[in-house]
């Protein structure tokens, strides 16, 4: 078995959709990004990435390339647990927070935990607030961090 651990951060920006794990969330604010900034699922293709010893998002999808701009983040997931396959390894369970402190996202967590389970299978996801500390907790963004566990198929 092998973990890897994904961290990203995202700022709110006006004009943005808030999409997380594949869901677009009702809210006036987005996210800032090349791609759909995606926060939640980034950080999952960080961390399979990383449980995979195969690098990070920006050596895969670098926002310096035109290719990527509004990207579909759950595209880049499917090209990512695709590539950890190749890799030799199948993915067992990820395991998601989410931290933002508005919208709620309760009442859309088994949407978006079903998205994610399309493409990965065994999953978890969770929300948490920043009790008003730290960007987080003052509304200027959000931030996820996921852990992956794979094995050798």
């Amino acid at each position: 078995m092998r973990t890897g651990i994904g961290i990203d951060s995202h700022r709110f920006e006006a004009g943005r959709r808030l999409v997380l794990g594949g869901v677009e969330v009702p809210y006036e604010l987005g996210l800032a990004g090349h791609s759909d900034a995606d926060v939640l699922t980034h950080a999952i293709v960080d961390a399979l990435l990383g449980a995979a010893g195969l690098g990070d998002i920006g050596r895969h999808f670098p926002d310096t390339d035109e290719a990527w701009r509004d990207a579909d983040s759950m595209d880049l997931l499917r090209e990512v647990v695709a590539r950890v396959v190749e890799a030799g390894f199948a993915v067992e369970h990820v395991d998601a927070t989410v931290m933002l402190e508005r919208p709620k996202l309760a009442p859309h967590l088994d949407a978006i935990q079903a998205s994610l389970a399309a493409v990965l299978g065994s999953v978890n996801v969770k929300a948490t607030t920043g009790e008003g500390m730290g960007f987080v907790g003052r509304g200027e963004g959000a931030a996820a961090l996921a852990v992956a566990t794979i094995a050798p198929r």
